[in-house]
């Protein structure tokens, strides 16, 4: 169960624009700090058009590798930079900009979670 106590640490605005392997645009949102039951999850959400339905332009597969990168590039420092801690890193990519917990039908989203071990992003199975 979700607690109610979120802290944004980040409202990208403007977006900060990211390269990924697969080249396709993708931005930071914003980064939010989530109590989850006894853990501390660490939300990286960020925009990325080019997975979009109606498009097609970058499927699941394509689009986890750019999410180990950007746990790797983008989590780990920013991690380290605000000294923050947590047990689990949340990195979703949505084709639109979205407002967190609020559910949207016409919105492609996709997520993976990661926890940090020996300075390096390990894929986590929820």
């Amino acid at each position: 169960m979700r607690t109610a106590a979120l802290a944004l640490l980040l409202a990208a605005t403007p977006a900060l624009a990211l390269d990924v392997p697969s080249g396709q645009p993708v931005s930071l949102q914003e980064v939010l700090v989530d109590s989850v039951g006894p853990q501390t999850w660490l939300r990286f959400r960020l925009i990325a058009p080019a997975i979009a339905r109606e498009t097609g332009e970058i499927d699941y597969q394509t689009a986890a590798r750019d999410m180990m990168h950007l746990c790797q590039e983008l989590a780990l420092p920013y991690i380290g930079e605000h000294d923050l801690s947590g047990d689990v890193i949340v990195i979703s990519l949505a084709d639109r900009e979205t407002e967190f917990g609020v559910a949207d039908p016409e919105v492609t989203q996709f997520f993976e979670a990661f926890h940090i071990e020996n300075d390096l992003c390990i894929w986590e199975s929820l």
